[in-house]
């Protein structure tokens, strides 16, 4: 891959990688979370975020041996971001096409005590509206990968000229 940016989603090789990269230079915040691209399909995506404790809730009551939850809002971050790029797998200009979330649900089903992984599914890319559906699944201090939130985006479609 050359540092030129492509021109079109037909001369990208490694989609993941390219994501991947943009998300190193252009998003600082996702960035600054350690967001990973871990898979990319057509109406599909996988976002992960390692555990950090800077991303945590202070538990003042806890035993010495809890660890932190993460915070809700690193899963609605996830929720977001992985529903918006899913949409942009199924147009047909992804790099001239933008996005913008119109509503957002999550529900929070357990707290998140490891690494967070984050898979879209698109339930629909129309014209100018498309809805995306989320798990986000995290490792138990068993040892155990559950769901942890859940949740739907709806995007803008913003199509090129």
């Amino acid at each position: 891959m050359t540092d030129d940016p492509p021109n079109s989603a037909a001369e990208i090789d490694d989609l993941a990688r390219f994501l991947q990269r943009y998300i190193d230079e252009n998003h600082e915040f996702l960035s600054w979370i350690g967001t990973s691209v871990e898979d990319v399909d057509n109406g599909t995506m996988t976002l992960s975020i390692p555990y950090d404790e800077k991303l945590t809730n202070i538990r003042p009551n806890a035993g010495p041996d809890q660890r932190p939850d993460i915070h809700g809002g690193i899963a609605a971050t996830l929720i977001d971001t992985v529903g918006g790029f899913a949409i942009q797998t199924q147009l047909e200009d992804p790099l001239s096409t933008g996005v913008a979330t119109i509503n957002l649900n999550v529900n929070y089903l357990r707290p998140a005590t490891g690494d967070l992984e984050a898979t879209a599914e698109v339930v629909r890319a129309g014209s100018t509206v498309g809805v995306s559906e989320v798990t986000v699944e995290s490792t138990t201090p068993d040892g155990e990968t559950k769901a942890v939130a859940t949740g739907q985006g709806s995007y803008r479609i913003f199509r090129g000229d």
